[in-house]
């Protein structure tokens, strides 16, 4: 049996005729009043659940032309973790509106990946769910890795929100900047001038990358007497030593970007706890130095040899370093301890190979036969066998050590331990195994 609800929770319009004796005046009255209710409750209802704007391949490039930063999150309705995440993303959506409720500065955007296959393939989609950022229009390289909680997704927004350069008042202030960031620094003569501009709008695509900082008006009086300054400073070194100036088009920001981007973003990168998921996601080998936090020379050392010999191998290999006390359970895995810091060792994300003397590395195209090695198969070989042996002898390796145990059998290469940073099962859908 159907029991009918309790009169009080009935549509108003049930009380209109409670009165027979009511006029006609009354009526229409009293109704108005309902329908202006009935308004603002729905405009009230819309207002704090907006959330996100469904995206498709209608109304994308529209949207996010439109706006300054555009978080997107890419799902599927059949993903745990996506269900999980949808009324967090769509609450933190509403939550920056009423931070921010000026037009064009962001947008929060989501992708169905099974409705909308066109962009899914586009973005390079491989697990469940997906936040990219876009800035601009472009699209950052970085994808969103952070805790899934309102107050994480506002805070990252906010921050993206921020101005990304940072104004300096004195010189001296540009010679003081910490060495072991890179920085673009600016010298303008108005905030308001084209070239201020196009250097704003790099600085937002290239913050994860670079910290620019910028001196306007009279402060860059004396670094401007030829006009506009842009310079890039390598970390490791102070203003004025080893800069890179821009000579392009100074109100052209995508000319801007690109000539930051492969200053900014160099062929060795420091792998971290925070960015190792980001790096192993990429799907390429490491070659890894492992160093002492202190010992700066063995960097510079090692990231000017893989320029010289690895420059066109960016495709093949990930050339990083490490903070050897860190990462001390990669070391163990080699049978090395910090006290053997420095040591270079190449991860495939099935097994680690160590370099056999860094004394060696010195010498001219020993790095680059190691990676070669590595695609030739060689090392994996030597490692289960040995060398070819001569005259029947059982083969060692450079360090010392022999390929084989005593039984005779082959011994097997300690495991990958940077695999089990990559994007986790317990966090995602996976699409496909990346590595």
């Amino acid at each position: 049996m159907i029991r009918r609800p309790p009169r009080s929770t009935l549509f108003p319009y049930t009380t209109l005729f409670r009165s027979r004796k009511m006029n006609f005046t009354e009526r229409l009255k009293q109704s108005e009043n309902s329908i202006r209710v009935l308004l603002v409750s729905c405009l009230f209802f819309n207002s704090i659940s907006a959330g996100s704007v469904q995206l498709t391949s209608d109304n994308f490039d529209k949207l996010v032309a439109q706006h300054e930063v555009v978080f997107l999150n890419f799902y599927a309705d059949w993903c745990r973790f996506s269900q999980i995440l949808a009324p967090v993303f769509d609450e933190a959506a509403d939550k920056i509106k009423t931070l921010f409720p000026n037009e064009g500065r962001y947008l929060f955007g989501k992708v169905d990946c099974d409705d909308q296959t066109a962009l899914s393939s586009r973005f390079h989609i491989s697990k469940y769910p997906t936040l990219k950022l876009i800035t601009n229009g472009q699209v950052a390289k970085k994808e969103y890795r952070g805790q899934r909680s309102v107050d994480a997704l506002v805070e990252f927004i906010q921050e993206q929100l921020k101005d990304p350069v940072k104004e300096f008042t004195l010189f001296a202030e540009v010679e003081k900047i910490d060495d072991k960031t890179r920085a673009v620094v600016g010298f303008f003569e108005s905030k308001e001038s084209l070239q201020y501009n196009a250097f704003r709008k790099s600085a937002k695509n290239l913050r994860d990358y670079c910290v620019f900082y910028a001196l306007i008006g009279e402060a860059a009086q004396n670094q401007r007497a030829n006009g506009d300054v842009i310079a890039f400073r390598p970390s490791r070194t102070k203003y004025g030593d080893s800069n890179v100036h821009f000579n392009g088009t100074f109100h052209d920001s995508m000319e801007i970007t690109n000539w930051a981007t492969e200053l900014c973003m160099p062929l060795v990168r420091e792998i971290t706890f925070e960015n190792a998921e980001e790096l192993t996601e990429e799907g390429l080998p490491f070659l890894i130095l492992f160093h002492h936090p202190d010992d700066d020379e063995i960097v510079k050392k090692y990231s000017q040899i893989v320029k010289e010999e690895l420059g066109n191998d960016k495709g093949n290999i990930n050339c990083l370093t490490a903070d050897g006390i860190q990462f001390s359970h990669p070391l163990h895995h080699l049978g090395k301890t910090q006290k053997d810091l420095p040591l270079i060792a190449i991860d495939s994300f099935r097994h680690m190979y160590l370099f056999p003397d860094i004394k060696h590395m010195t010498e001219p195209g020993k790095v680059k036969q190691f990676v070669d090695d590595l695609y030739s198969g060689k090392l994996h070989r030597e490692f289960h066998y040995g060398p070819d042996p001569v005259d029947n002898e059982v083969a060692h390796h450079p360090d010392g050590s022999s390929s084989q145990d005593p039984s005779g059998q082959p011994t097997t290469p300690p495991e990958s331990t940077f695999k089990k940073l990559a994007p986790s099962s317990s966090r995602y859908t996976l699409l496909r195994d990346e590595l």
